[in-house]
């Protein structure tokens, strides 16, 4: 199980109010380190693994790290270069599953494991043409066996499953414009939320903007939208129910029931970015910004709905150098190991570093 309080991985930072302290990770296998995109838990279900995002400018391609706190171990596992924010955890194992061409692969988390190709998008579907990204996020169908993803290439997006145990890829829908952020429905296989997203036409290199952010599709069906009229909203995830999806509009987050489109809005004392929330929905982490650029600087906040407190736990200081300019270094705070730990990216040290903070040291402060 993560013990923050091991000085050999972590260092304690003392963060912005009521003497909350959160804990970096002070063992270093390349020049930036960061956290997951929050759509997907970076740790194992039983504490014992945390993977992470590596980068080693100027290469703009990521791979992951992690660390095994039985063994104090802290690994980089080259071969595991990604595309997107498409590495997936499995709980149960540790392993790590990600994405590169049109292929899906695995990898486990100790130094002798390897990585093992899973399934690919045939090249019927594909031709000479190249893959972008074949998966925003990868997230498994309720029982494991598939994943859906949202594959780039030439001037489409094909949307569909790809079966873990390598048998045929299903295809869902094409899409002649941008659309991405797709993510499995965790109650119902046949189910998948995703996002409108700004299309930069290839051609042209003109962009069309986003004009109704939140869809719904189901196997065999044709998409519809979630809301009743055009609504632009930002960083969509579900919830564990698999009823409500929560979404970012200015300072707030929003949960929205996806049978009637009703919105429970949830305020923030300050703007508020990306959110994420513990699985019964009474706790949100989220982060802010004043004016948005990539390695902009911001804060990370926490709100306990029970008793309407909320926490600022850490300021990031902004990076204006090659690596926040290129390596998507928003803090992008999660809810992680069956909601006992938050996990978030920082600039507090002066490099860009993983951070973990424990709920409960939040709870006792709110």
């Amino acid at each position: 199980m993560l013990d923050v309080t091991d000085r050999k991985l972590f260092t304690p930072v003392k963060g912005a109010e009521k003497d909350i302290v959160f804990y970096v990770l002070n063992r270093r296998v390349a020049p930036a380190q960061t956290g997951f995109y929050f759509v997907n838990d970076s740790m194992s279900a039983d504490g014992r693994y945390l993977w992470f995002y590596c980068a080693f400018p100027p290469g703009l391609t990521r791979s992951l790290g992690v660390v095994d706190f039985q063994t104090g171990e802290v690994h980089n596992y080259p071969e595991t270069q990604f595309v997107h924010a498409s590495p997936y955890i499995d709980p149960t194992t540790g392993c790590a599953y990600w994405t590169v061409g049109n292929g899906l692969w695995r990898r486990g988390p100790k130094p002798q494991d390897t990585a093992e190709l899973l399934n690919r998008i045939p090249d019927e579907y594909i031709g000479q043409r190249a893959v972008s990204s074949l998966a925003t996020h990868l997230t498994p169908t309720p029982d494991g066996k598939e994943f859906f993803v949202d594959a780039a290439f030439g001037l489409q997006y094909l949307f569909g499953t790809l079966p873990v145990d390598g048998s045929d890829f299903v295809p869902w829908w094409r899409f002649d414009r941008h659309y991405n952020h797709a993510q499995v429905c965790p109650t119902d296989p046949d189910l998948v939320l995703f996002a409108e997203e700004n299309h930069p036409d290839p051609i042209t290199g003109l962009k069309f903007a986003i004009v109704d952010r939140l869809w719904l599709i189901r196997r065999g069906e044709k998409p519809r939208p979630l809301m009743p009229q055009p609504t632009r909203v930002t960083h969509e995830w579900w919830d564990p129910d698999g009823q409500h999806v929560w979404c970012v509009s200015g300072k707030a987050t929003w949960r929205i029931n996806t049978a009637d489109s009703a919105v429970e809005t949830i305020d923030f004392p300050r703007h508020c970015w990306h959110s994420h929330s513990s699985a019964n929905g009474r706790l949100i982490v989220g982060d802010s910004t004043e004016r948005f650029y990539r390695g902009c600087a911001s804060a990370v906040h926490f709100l306990n709905r029970d008793t309407g407190n909320y926490l600022l736990i850490a300021n990031n200081p902004e990076r204006t150098d090659y690596i926040g300019a290129n390596y998507h270094i928003d803090p992008h705070p999660r809810f992680c190991c069956q909601d006992q730990f938050v996990v978030f990216t920082t600039t507090v040290l002066g490099n860009v570093d993983v951070a973990v903070v424990p709920v409960k040291d939040l709870l006792d402060r709110t």
